[in-house]
């Protein structure tokens, strides 16, 4: 089947955010007194929502101590909302992908696991040139990543099967999620994770350039 559509997530995929989320993180840890995180060992512990962030980086005595998960939550989210976009960017080739894409009339979604206000804050910000017919980030009531359901939400939207639809993330999270909702898993190298954990996790093709995706319309 032609592919007529493609859901992307958002950090690490469209977007290289993992500076900002670190430093917010990491101001937010200082006010509670607990050691922060390098870059590299955030590319490793974001991707699954914003609870299972905060219980990564807490130390081992902290976590599982609701009272404790909760204020940092709430004080990272605060400290991620007043940095704004510092330092998050495009990746490099992203915006030409977005660009050939519309001019192929492929259809654009973006599925994030990050909160649906900071989802849609960040894409109107930085990704507002391109019309996506979708822009999902996690709400209550609807499971996260790698639960597929709010990709078939998105397919539903779009009026297409799964099958016709490309899915282009960089965790394993992404992959499953793929697998799970019956679309196509391509893996992005440039993001936060290696080659091999997205193989591993189902990834039915790896791109190490956004442009090397539209060898997949052909």
């Amino acid at each position: 089947m032609k592919f007529k559509a493609v859901i992307f997530d958002l950090d690490g995929t469209l977007l290289d955010t993992i500076e900002d989320l670190t430093e917010s993180m990491n101001s937010a840890l200082s006010m509670m007194g607990y050691p922060g995180r390098t870059i590299e060992e955030c590319k490793q512990l974001v991707g699954d929502g914003t609870d299972v962030f905060v219980q990564r980086v807490l130390p081992a005595q902290a976590r599982g101590n609701p009272e404790i998960a909760d204020r940092l939550k709430k004080l990272m989210r605060s400290e991620y909302h007043r940095r704004g976009e510092l330092t998050t960017r495009p990746y490099g080739g992203i915006p030409e992908l977005l660009d050939s894409l519309t001019e192929r009339n492929i259809s654009l979604a973006i599925l994030s696991n990050k909160p649906h206000d900071s989802t849609l804050r960040v894409t109107k910000k930085l990704l507002s040139r391109w019309s996506f017919q979708a822009i999902l980030g996690a709400r209550d009531g609807v499971p996260i990543k790698p639960d597929p359901a709010a990709a078939l939400e998105i397919a539903h939207i779009l009026n297409l099967p799964p099958a016709a639809i490309l899915y282009v993330g960089d965790t394993n999270t992404d992959m499953w999620t793929a697998d799970a909702a019956g679309m196509y898993a391509v893996g992005a190298l440039w993001g936060f994770r290696t080659a091999e954990e997205l193989i591993n996790s189902g990834a039915k093709i790896l791109i190490s350039k956004p442009q090397e995706l539209i060898s997949l319309l052909a």
